[in-house]
């Protein structure tokens, strides 16, 4: 994951009152977000073959689905040391982006999936 080039992810900007606010580099939380996004979806199409080989259907596909986001947002949330305010501006990024388009990919992987193997 990428941080500023001096190894800190933020810098302070001190003012008269003192509230800090972090600072983060535009590009590096750009990239960061692309490589989480990237890795989702590869995750949801790997999944969905995964899952439409073993015969998931219904209820239990989703599930798998939910299991395999889970495990990706813990596994990025360890890659980032849990300190996810050193690489992201929020949590919710970590956890929750690219959800709902890797859902889409999966389901489009599984149904196929499923259909070469227990149909044709």
């Amino acid at each position: 994951m990428a941080v500023l080039e001096d190894g800190r992810a933020s810098e302070k900007r001190s003012g008269d009152d003192g509230d800090d606010m972090p600072i983060f580099n535009a590009e590096n939380l750009q990239s960061n977000m692309k490589s989480i996004y990237y890795s989702r979806t590869f995750l949801s199409i790997i999944g969905g073959v995964v899952a439409g080989i073993w015969g998931f259907t219904g209820l239990m596909g989703f599930i798998f689905y939910f299991l395999i986001m889970a495990t990706a947002s813990l596994g990025f949330v360890a890659k980032a040391k849990f300190s996810t305010h050193k690489y992201f501006d929020c949590r919710n990024r970590i956890l929750m982006d690219g959800f709902l388009g890797g859902l889409m990919s999966f389901v489009l992987f599984w149904t196929f999936a499923y259909d070469i193997v227990h149909i044709f």
